[in-house]
């Protein structure tokens, strides 16, 4: 896909409603800004063009239009020029007053520009009619269109729109610009939320946009594995931080042959004297190098006379073998940026270069809450009983995500249960609850949310297994993560859901997805995504089990992992593939 940057106009002055702030109204729990900046997500850059805002990401740029409420023709200009460096062939504009706008809606728009290759695609909304701050641009189009322009200021959206223009109907694209209009959409957002479940990407996207940042916090970073990066880290000296021998050798000086002295350079001991021409020192590889050196001649390349005389034997290389200071890394060069994990080769990398700590959010710290009189972990089964098969493992597969596991409990099925749960968990980041999360007698957990009065994110998930997905923020400012009670389904909703809650509560970035062909996709697919284990084939991509056995995890035995299959795929379909935690390294350091 190609590159794109969005421009969001946050600075109307929404004259018809009394000249509020349009952007911050909150519809559906959240502000219309927000709204659109998760819309743009998939974007490179995001520029917002209005007043600043301290609420809104520091990786988003902020610029004003000027002079300030100059209309959206000034406020796109201003956008272009804070996307100036680094500029992506393609913009999206979009104007923060649609309370039902998603990602969905600019994925389209870059959709039909790539087919068409249009200079400009716009949406209409559900009545024909062009919304032209609803737009994707090839940015040439729109910098040509502004430059005609004998001014910005105050200049309607039609004087940009070329000749070459696509309008194509997307859904969600209706603005708010009277109180009747955000009472509606008030309402309908109530109803929405009640009734509609997401799509595994679009829950990705909630989650990295929505979910509360945790407090930064200093920490050494050897003791902050799992947690993420809230500050880029640079080196605090140079690497190697003096000139050091690459080799085990001598170090010489001038032509050769040289003479060798009595004294020898150490790695970590005494820096040898230094050396004049015709002298030469032996050294060892890591020693720091005597002045005057011009190179290191390694053991096998030297000729060494009992007389102490050293030549190069023929035929070898010229090589100096010095490792020169700052050749790794120079002071204040970066090391890893903000929103990275930390990880063990982090951790080494950092303290290569003198850094020992660094800010961090995280590690997130979760309550494991089990849940049914009908699961046992421990003992003989009574009649009824069924053996808790995931909670046990739940700590390691937690771990594969970066999340550390504070304690593990399990709850019998009252009615206050949950209320109990839910008013105790301020000390943990996460409660991931599995069970309770459908619409049975005994699943109770949805009830509680309502009481908790909780900002449900995700009401259901639109993937088998996992359907029953709930994810709400409670008012402590904890994440609740509901799973459905069945491990299969539960395990193949932290797959596909976990790095996301991770990277929302710690302001983290994405590893890049694994992708690759699933040679029988045809035969696993269903009419909606679903999530299937699958094992790697010699000649690259994956075969998945059509047939999945929810209530325990022995279809996984003998398998690397799960595959997320789209809806209706076709044989040979790319999918992301998801490595089971039992392949990947240690788990043991974050219990």
């Amino acid at each position: 896909m190609t590159r794109a940057d969005a421009i969001v106009l946050a600075g109307g002055r929404a004259s018809r409603m009394g000249g509020i702030d349009k952007p911050g109204l909150v519809i559906g729990g959240r502000s219309l800004l927000a709204t659109a900046l998760e819309a743009v997500t998939v974007c490179a850059r995001t520029v917002v063009v209005g007043p600043h805002r301290p609420e809104v990401d520091v990786a988003v740029r902020q610029v004003r239009e000027e002079p300030a409420g100059s209309g959206p023709v000034a406020a796109i200009e201003a956008g272009l020029r804070g996307l100036a460096d680094d500029p992506a062939p393609l913009v999206v504009v979009l104007a923060a007053d649609m309370p039902f706008l998603t990602g969905a809606a600019v994925d389209e728009l870059l959709r039909v520009q790539a087919e068409s290759g249009a200079d400009a695609v716009f949406a209409a909304d559900d009545v024909g009619r062009p919304q032209y701050l609803v737009g994707l641009w090839r940015r040439a189009a729109l910098t040509a269109a502004l430059t005609e322009l004998d001014t910005v200021v105050n200049q309607p959206m039609k004087a940009l729109v070329p000749a070459d223009t696509v309008i194509v109907e997307i859904a969600g694209v209706a603005d708010v610009d009277t109180d009747e209009q955000v009472r509606g959409a008030r309402a309908a957002a109530g109803e929405s939320i009640a009734a509609q479940p997401l799509d595994p990407e679009q829950a990705r996207r909630v989650l990295r946009a929505r979910l509360a940042r945790l407090v930064p916090r200093r920490a050494e970073l050897r003791r902050a594995r799992g947690a993420t990066l809230a500050e880029t880290v640079v080196a605090a000296e140079p690497l190697p931080r003096f000139d050091v021998s690459a080799m085990d050798g001598y170090a010489v000086a001038g032509p050769g042959p040289w003479q060798v002295r009595a004294d020898i350079g150490f790695a970590g001991g005494s820096r040898p004297a230094g050396l004049l021409p015709g002298e030469a020192v032996r050294i060892a590889t890591g020693a720091h190098v005597p002045d005057g050196a011009s190179g290191v001649l390694r053991d096998e390349f030297v000729i060494l006379e009992p007389a102490g005389t050293l030549s190069r034997r023929p035929d070898t290389p010229d090589r100096v073998d010095i490792r020169e200071r700052g050749e790794e890394r120079e002071r204040g060069e970066e090391v890893a940026a903000a929103g990275r994990p930390v990880t063990p080769v982090l951790i080494s990398a950092a303290a290569s270069v003198e850094v020992t700590e660094a800010l961090v959010r995280g590690p997130v710290r979760a309550r494991i809450v089990m849940t049914g009189d009908e699961i046992r972990a421990e003992g003989p089964l009574l009649s009824g009983q069924t053996r808790d098969s995931i909670g046990p493992i739940l700590p390691d597969v937690l771990a594969h995500h970066r999340i550390h596991t504070v304690d593990r409990v399990h709850l019998r099925d009252t009615a206050s249960g949950f209320d109990e749960i839910l008013s105790a968990a301020a000390d943990v980041d996460l409660l991931v609850v599995v069970g309770a999360t459908g619409g049975g007698a005994a699943d109770q957990l949805r009830g509680a949310v309502a009481r908790a009065g909780a900002g449900v994110l995700v009401h259901r998930l639109r993937m088998r297994p996992g359907g029953s997905t709930l994810i709400a923020e409670l008012s402590s400012g904890t994440t609740l993560l509901g799973l459905p009670g069945n491990p299969f389904a539960a395990l193949a909703t932290l797959a596909v859901l976990a790095d996301s809650v991770v990277a929302g509560r710690t302001d983290g970035v994405l590893a890049r997805p694994l992708t690759g062909p699933l040679h029988n996709a045809a035969e696993v697919s269903a009419a909606v995504p679903r999530i299937a284990p699958a094992r790697a084939v010699p000649t690259g991509g994956w075969v998945a089990d059509a047939r999945i056995h929810t209530s325990h995890l022995g279809g996984l035995v003998d398998r690397d992992g799960v595959v997320l299959v789209p809806a209706d795929a076709g044989d040979g379909a790319i999918v992301e593939f998801l490595p089971l935690p039992a392949a990947m390294t240690t788990l043991a350091e974050y219990r």
